[in-house]
């Protein structure tokens, strides 16, 4: 299973400026909390698969680290060998460290399914490269949790577009010896007289300057953000601030989330961003690694795993759709990458008893506090019409600017 590469992400954040607001508004869905609301735009006139055939005997899969583990990265993790025994369809694993990097690569072609999060799937939607998903064709699809269903990140048109995979925040992390008190708000990482400055990680991706909003929402309510991926002049220009001011206290941009547990062992890094998986995995070898959804609450995650327009293995990439939603891969994976599953059943089979409640699965007012990453648009999202908003490529740009 290979890592997050740097030059492929390179190459989507240079890709996605020259788009800009032309991703033929892909974004067009809005969270606030759990509450969702679609807007319009009219994705490519695709058919769903009607029925399954052969399996073809090979499927390329393009995955966030840890969804799709093959025994590469830890031997008895291993959840991709048996579906290969069961179905005869070989796997191909490539995994990407951001959803940019998800977007560029399936538009190559060579991949049948991909696990997107919200920020990725409508625009992969809208440029046609995934297809909509006939859910008959998924057993399990039945068991999943019914608010993971026909979202603005996962259908349009009251068509699926996907399998819902999983769903968590963009936790706070701190190593418990090293930060005290414990942080309860992401002052701990925004505020310039942050004891833990040069010491602090963030996720490197212009969507986290949504984090940034989020952390204005609460801090500066004059600013008057209700969606912080709907900012206009103003509002955006006042994250940007944030994250410049924040930039000099940053020991680690990171994609690559093996790098990002590297910086905490050692201590390089203290307190920042993370998912949970990165927790998980920076504990289980020694080190004293805390999470905490803080007050303000957290942007997060979503998945869904689609179809590409230009799979010629679809038998297969419907067999992987239904087999990793299954209820005990469903818990295998969750519980391995720290997330809430999609199927109910799979709370049942987790090795750990209580991990659905750790982390919240089936709770709809836990989800309600997290604002799922969403591509932003010129039309503002959080309703407004006098005003225009930001859109990806302004936020590209203007990450780029806050890197230096």
């Amino acid at each position: 299973m290979s890592r997050a590469c740097g030059a492929n992400r390179r190459l989507g954040k240079r890709v996605l400026a020259l788009l800009g607001a032309s991703l033929l508004i892909a974004a067009c869905g809005t969270e606030s909390g759990g509450g969702a609301t679609q807007g319009g735009f009219t994705p490519p006139d695709l058919p769903a698969l009607r029925k399954l055939g052969t399996p073809e005997g090979s499927l390329n899969v393009l995955a966030w680290p840890g969804y799709a583990e093959n025994g590469s990265t830890d031997p008895s993790v291993d959840w991709v060998t048996p579906f290969e025994k069961d179905t005869g369809c070989k796997v191909n694993v490539r995994t990407f460290g951001t959803s940019d990097e998800s977007v560029t690569l399936m538009k190559t072609g060579d991949y049948d399914v991909v696990s997107a999060s919200g920020d990725a799937s409508l625009r992969l939607v809208a440029a046609g490269d995934v297809e909509p998903v006939n859910t008959r064709l998924v057993p399990n699809y039945a068991d999943v949790f019914d608010f993971l269903k026909d979202k603005p990140w996962n259908s349009v048109g009251g068509k699926e577009y996907g399998i819902p995979h999983g769903w968590g925040a963009n936790v706070l992390s701190y190593r418990s010896d090293l930060v005290k008190p414990a942080p309860t708000s992401w002052s701990a990482v925004f505020e310039p007289k942050s004891p833990y400055q040069g010491r602090i990680t963030a996720y490197d991706s212009p969507i986290y300057i949504a984090d940034g909003a989020l952390y204005l929402m609460r801090h500066q309510p004059d600013l008057g953000i209700k969606n912080p991926y709907a900012l206009d002049d103003k509002q955006f220009q006042a994250a940007v601030d944030l994250l410049e001011q924040q930039r000099g206290m940053v020991s680690e941009y990171w994609s690559d989330y093996l790098k990002e547990s590297q910086a905490l062992k050692n201590g390089d890094a203290v307190v920042g961003t993370a998912w949970q998986v990165t927790v998980n995995i920076t504990r289980s070898e020694g080190s004293p690694v805390e999470s905490v959804l803080p007050s303000e609450g957290a942007t997060g995650w979503s998945d869904t795993w689609m179809v590409a327009t230009k799979s010629t293995h679809k038998t297969c990439a419907y067999k992987w759709l239904d087999y990793i939603v299954s209820p005990r891969a469903n818990a295998a994976v969750a519980e391995y990458f720290g997330e809430s599953p999609a199927n109910r059943k799979a709370c049942d089979l987790t090795a750990d008893r209580s991990h659905c409640d750790t982390y919240h699965a089936g709770d709809a007012g836990y989800a309600a506090r997290i604002w799922y990453w969403t591509t932003p648009i010129a039309q503002c999202l959080d309703g407004r019409t006098n005003v225009r908003c930001k859109d990806y490529g302004e936020w590209t740009r203007a990450w780029t600017e806050i890197k230096g």
